[in-house]
């Protein structure tokens, strides 16, 4: 019983629970991995190296020092009865596969319906940048993303689509460069209607004949 309690425990750990090495330790763990590579990291090429990519990865993973739902915090209720589809295509995601560390490139796309209030829509974009900021899978960054918007904003329905690119199938292992991996997330009326989940879907392929 104790060892159940204590891997929960373990499972809901979180970045701010992690002590981060500092600086110099990070630069000298990159150097180690140079060495490993089979190359000298003292030569002149890769001198800086070190530095650069702590500095790159201070970029990569941004993601952890934002809180996604204060993002959406502010909201505003003045739509003048505004009662549909509010939906963002086609957002450019860069973001890093948890296993190999490698990246993911894609699109997201999300939508919600409101009830009484809406969100500034970079805001919308800004969670998806904060979690694509972050080591992940494509199937847990879909689930935030959906479930942070649904959490914030109450409304009445989310949807969340993302097509993406995976480095680490399309450059080592299997090496096939041209699959994208698609995943999707709804709530509410875009779960529970047929209807909503095919609007969502002709909106996303740029289809308003519905």
């Amino acid at each position: 019983m104790d060892a159940m309690v204590d891997k929960a425990e373990l499972t809901e750990t979180t970045g701010d629970d992690i002590k981060r090495p500092t600086r110099a330790e990070a630069e000298a763990a990159v150097r180690t991995l140079i060495s490993w590579a089979g190359d000298d990291p003292a030569r002149e090429g890769l001198i800086d190296t070190p530095s650069r990519v702590v500095r790159a990865y201070e970029e990569f993973f941004e993601g952890y020092t934002e809180d996604p739902a204060q993002v959406l915090g502010r909201t505003f209720e003045e739509v003048e009865g505004y009662n549909d589809i509010v939906m963002l295509r086609d957002i450019s995601l860069e973001s890093h596969c948890e296993h190999h560390m490698v990246p993911i490139l894609g699109k997201a796309h999300i939508a919600y319906m409101p009830i009484n209030s809406v969100v500034g829509i970079s805001k919308l974009a800004r969670v998806i940048e904060i979690y694509a900021k972050r080591l992940q899978t494509q199937e847990t960054m879909t689930a935030q993303i959906a479930e942070t918007i649904a959490s914030a904003l109450k409304p009445a329905g989310v949807a969340v689509m993302i097509e993406a690119k995976h480095q680490c199938m399309t450059t080592r292992g299997i090496k096939k460069p041209d699959v994208a991996t698609i995943t999707t997330q709804f709530t509410g009326v875009f779960k529970d209607d047929p209807r909503m989940e095919e609007r969502f879907f002709r909106l996303v392929r740029g289809d308003r004949s519905y």
